[in-house]
């Protein structure tokens, strides 16, 4: 990956968070953006992202987030200057959900509770 894909990368991490937190209305759970993966022409970016919450916050984020992707990448274009904004595809990964239950066991055993 090159300098500029890096930084490009960093951008969008940073926007697409901020765009979710002040500009999509109706999310349930709180939305944290994993990672984002950029083509190397910069034309795509693979937005990979987490939810905190019960199953039903997890598929209405999951919803709202497929519908919002057109107004996301509008918003992106505008807050970021490059000659082609990305096509952007979110994709929901539960690995903060899987940390969050390795935690709490880890704790239990601490605990002497198991």
């Amino acid at each position: 990956m090159t300098l500029r894909n890096e930084r490009v990368r960093k951008e969008l991490m940073r926007d697409i968070s901020e765009i979710l937190r002040k500009e999509i209305r109706g999310l349930a759970g709180v939305v944290s953006i994993v990672d984002v993966e950029v083509a190397s022409d910069n034309s795509f970016a693979k937005v990979i992202y987490s939810v905190l919450g019960s199953e039903e916050q997890i598929q209405k984020t999951k919803d709202i987030i497929d519908k919002s992707t057109p107004k996301i990448r509008y918003e992106v274009g505008k807050r970021i200057r490059l000659r082609l904004t990305p096509e952007l595809k979110f994709v929901y990964t539960d690995s903060f959900e899987k940390g969050s239950r390795v935690n709490e066991i880890i704790n239990k055993i601490s605990k002497g509770e198991i």
